[in-house]
């Protein structure tokens, strides 16, 4: 199974849940049996690493992110990966409208589809520090559930 987490820039929320959802693979024994990446809708960041807030944050609970760059999504994501998942509206509107007719991926939010009431996970980037424990503990909330549906695919 592949999976791709989508956000604006690739840089804040994709990144970390990409990390996130790598770490819990690993702990839950999947990591052979799902590939994971990110991708931002816009191409402001292609090359960069995840924002220095967002790998502080993610490397106080343990996740590397340092090692990630920032890609933008292609038209052949649609097709790679199984789930993709966006952190917010606007984002899962752009991936709706990038989707080829073709394409096979499901297209969902993450919180939405890993179980949670608030289906956003705020943009960081503007705020402070409290921002990106936010966005940390929406993803790892997300994820724990993710990795429950992925179990029962497998």
């Amino acid at each position: 199974m592949r999976v791709l987490f989508v956000c604006l820039g690739n840089i804040c929320r994709s990144p970390t849940a990409e990390g996130v959802m790598r770490h819990r693979l690993q702990q839950a024994g999947l990591a052979a049996q799902v590939a994971v990446d990110s991708a931002g809708t816009a191409a402001w960041h292609i090359g960069k690493a995840p924002d220095p807030r967002t790998c502080a944050a993610a490397a106080q609970r343990g996740y590397r992110l340092h090692e990630l760059r920032a890609r933008q999504v292609q038209a052949e994501d649609f097709a790679r990966f199984d789930l993709i998942l966006a952190m917010d509206h606007d984002n899962l509107r752009e991936l709706q409208r990038l989707r080829p007719d073709s394409a096979g991926a499901e297209l969902d939010l993450l919180l939405r589809r890993g179980g949670l009431a608030e289906h956003e996970v705020p943009d960081p980037y503007y705020g402070g520090s409290d921002g990106f424990e936010r966005v940390l503990d929406l993803v790892e909330s997300a994820c724990e559930r993710l990795i429950e549906q992925i179990r029962e695919r497998l």
